[in-house]
């Protein structure tokens, strides 16, 4: 199947989402909440763009929409554009204090509007990339709370959660740095709790809280987890290379 993007004609398998089509033919849609190991939230909408099947236009969120036929799409038309500047304007007023949503509002020339008001220090846009790490993971330690202007994504009640095993996967996907994390070299902090991290007994790096390591261990049924994840990488190298006969 065929698509054109911007122009461009792009093959693509059918049912493949939009944005991953213009991704491999290296055109730019921005995008927050999307993220190739977590994929189809479509919650931030700035990835938003014009799809036109037979002589129709539709406003799709390019992360989430499957190509089932083939159409014409637009990434930065002017109607898509207005529409991405409305977006970025109340991501903005959501969370004012993220340099990335700073950044497109600037490129897109986002003017101020005043029908949004800011939440002064924000970061989070509530896209949920962090709640679905957690949950991927298995311990579902912080979730969506509140409604409306309140809504936030916290632990229960705001206190250290006892299922947090402090693996960090949150901060790491979290787009606007958001979530605060922590480390002194021999613990870390996040979610207003301290984990004492495991040293790596190859490297002397850390290789992760002490729980979190327990917790792979258990997943994986083995033994304790004793080294860093580029350490274990080069170990089942080391395993290979004598088994076929690879080391000299």
């Amino acid at each position: 199947m065929t698509v054109t993007i911007d122009g461009k004609a792009c093959a693509c398998e059918p049912g493949e989402c939009l944005l991953n089509v213009a991704r491999r033919n290296r055109i730019p849609i921005p995008t927050f909440c999307n993220h190739e190991g977590l994929p189809g939230l479509g919650c931030c909408r700035v990835c938003i763009v014009e799809a036109v099947i037979r002589g129709r236009g539709s406003i799709v969120s390019s992360c989430v929409y499957p190509v089932e036929e083939e159409c014409t799409v637009f990434t930065n038309n002017d109607r898509v554009k207005r529409q991405r500047r409305t977006v970025l304007a109340m991501l903005r007023a959501c969370a004012p204090g993220a340099e990335r949503v700073a950044r497109l509002c600037k490129m897109y020339g986002v003017p101020e509007y005043g029908r949004f008001a800011e939440q002064p220090g924000e970061k989070c846009i509530l896209c949920g990339l962090c709640v679905k790490a957690c949950q991927s993971l298995g311990t579902s330690a912080i979730a969506a709370v509140n409604r409306g202007v309140d809504k936030a994504v916290s632990t229960p009640y705001g206190k250290p959660s006892a299922d947090c095993v402090g693996c960090g996967s949150c901060a790491r996907v979290c787009p606007t740095g958001a979530i605060e994390m922590t480390e002194d070299g021999t613990t870390r902090t996040i979610w207003k709790k301290e984990f004492r991290l495991q040293i790596c007994e190859r490297c002397g790096k850390p290789a992760g809280t002490v729980e979190e390591l327990d917790l792979a261990a258990k997943k994986a049924g083995q033994g304790p987890v004793l080294l860093c994840a580029e350490c274990r990488k080069k170990a089942i190298t080391d395993v290979m290379a004598v088994t076929y006969g690879w080391a000299r």
